[in-house]
């Protein structure tokens, strides 16, 4: 009986930890689709975002799951087309209001000049998306880890994209 009772205590100790984490997890998925809704004025659960690094920054594209879901689809560009515009002027306070803060690569995105990266929005058939480039090596590294914390927070409606030639 002894042996069992170790057993189970053994068990429920070591699996418990694991549950916690799994918790955090998702209550901070939860906690950022949550804000994100105030934010974002298109349906998560209709849209992905696409994140995907370059050598000079990277892409990010917002498309709506339903290629006929002009309501989205306009949505998109709209929230796009207002944080690109936002972005170029060295405003990141929508992406603050998200993921807090402390978001990684936040802060050196915020703090570069306005000829530092170059923010292009375009439109495309089921969405939009913005390209950010940089010559400095800070500020591609940030970037990337602004991508990676999105892909992280975002997890449910997120994926990263597949590295291509970027095309102006």
């Amino acid at each position: 009986m002894s042996r069992f009772f170790i057993a189970l205590l053994f068990v429920l100790f070591v699996t418990f930890p694991v549950y916690d984490v799994k918790s955090a997890h998702e209550k901070r998925l939860d906690e950022i689709a949550e804000r994100g809704s105030h934010v974002m004025p298109f349906d998560l659960d209709k849209t992905i975002h696409i994140f995907t690094k370059t050598n000079e920054g990277g892409l990010q594209q917002v498309i709506a799951k339903d290629k006929s879901d002009s309501e989205q689809i306009h949505l998109i560009r709209k929230h796009l087309l207002g944080i690109s515009t936002e972005f170029s002027q060295g405003d990141f306070s929508k992406p603050a209001q998200i993921h807090g803060d402390d978001m990684p690569g936040l802060a050196v995105l915020q703090s570069a000049k306005v000829d530092q990266i170059l923010i292009e929005y375009k439109e495309l058939p089921d969405g939009a998306q913005i390209s950010y480039s940089s010559q400095s090596p800070p500020f591609i590294e940030a970037i990337h880890q602004w991508f990676d914390a999105q892909l992280s927070d975002h997890a449910r409606h997120a994926m990263p994209g597949h590295p291509h030639k970027h095309q102006h």
